[in-house]
């Protein structure tokens, strides 16, 4: 498991010396228009007008994360929103004795906390830094008042809250109804479609980024449970391992035991269902 810095930042609050420092160093232009780029990479403001993202970038919060470190804690009060510039920032459930629950993870162009600037709610999830990333904030009365303005935002808004809500759904079918080792071959198709590199024999072959407890954490179970997991797959011939290159095998026997019986049936010529 990555190991949780708890430093956590907020924009509005007394800040760390270092994050002081941010707010009072004027961005210079091509710091702006970094920025913007940022922006335009996410669903929510892609659309916005040249004039507007230039407003918007000047008024955000850089903020840089170390590995593991915390972004934000559940339950704590909301202020904005933050959009992933660079890296990887993991949004996670906690229970009282260590056990996580990964419910998303966003990179570049993705966003966290949207649905605290629609409910006035605390955060719903810890937020930590899956690898060294770069945040950018964004105050909640900022996102509003575009929304009020460009109704389209809110719209986008809407579609991205949507998703995440399907995910969601489709994560607790998967805890509730299908067994670690289906959950496990599950993620390993999604990793292999994501990142994975199809060979000159027709399989599938990925590097894995994440420990086994990572991935226990994605898949809500411990890390010895996905050991063992593994081990089975690697037994029925559904994979094999090379210390952190990952093969695939029998794809669609994997995409049949992880209970997608449309990516075992229908896999187009580059393998993705």
């Amino acid at each position: 498991m990555t190991k949780v810095t708890r430093r956590r930042f907020s924009a509005n609050a007394p800040a760390p010396a270092h994050a002081l420092e941010l707010h009072a160093r004027k961005i210079d232009d091509s710091g702006v228009m970094d920025r913007i780029a940022a922006l335009k990479r996410t669903k929510i403001f892609a659309e916005l007008d040249e004039e507007s993202l230039r407003a918007l970038a000047e008024r955000t919060v850089e903020r840089r994360l170390r590995r593991g470190e915390m972004l934000f804690i559940a339950g704590e009060e909301a202020r904005g929103i933050y959009v992933v510039v660079e890296g990887a920032v993991r949004a996670y459930r906690e229970s009282r004795d260590g056990r996580e629950q990964t419910i998303h993870v966003e990179r570049a162009g993705g966003t966290l906390a949207e649905v605290s600037v629609f409910d006035d709610g605390p955060y719903p999830a810890n937020a930590a830094a899956e690898e060294d990333s770069v945040v950018l904030f964004i105050e909640k009365r900022d996102v509003k008042q575009l929304c009020l303005k460009h109704p389209f935002i809110a719209l986008a808004a809407l579609k991205t809250l949507a998703s995440r809500l399907r995910y969601t759904a489709g994560l607790i079918e998967a805890l509730g109804l299908h067994e670690v080792g289906q959950r496990l071959a599950a993620f390993l198709l999604d990793e292999a479609y994501a990142r994975g590199r199809r060979r000159a024999d027709g399989t599938l072959a990925v590097d894995l980024q994440l420990t086994n407890q990572q991935i226990a954490a994605r898949i809500g179970t411990v890390r010895e449970v996905v050991s063992r997991a593994f081990a089975r797959l690697k037994n029925a011939g559904l994979i094999e391992l090379r210390g952190k290159s990952l093969l695939i095998q029998d794809e669609r026997a994997l995409a049949l035991y992880a209970g997608r019986e449309r990516d075992g049936r229908d896999l187009d010529a580059q393998g993705r269902p």
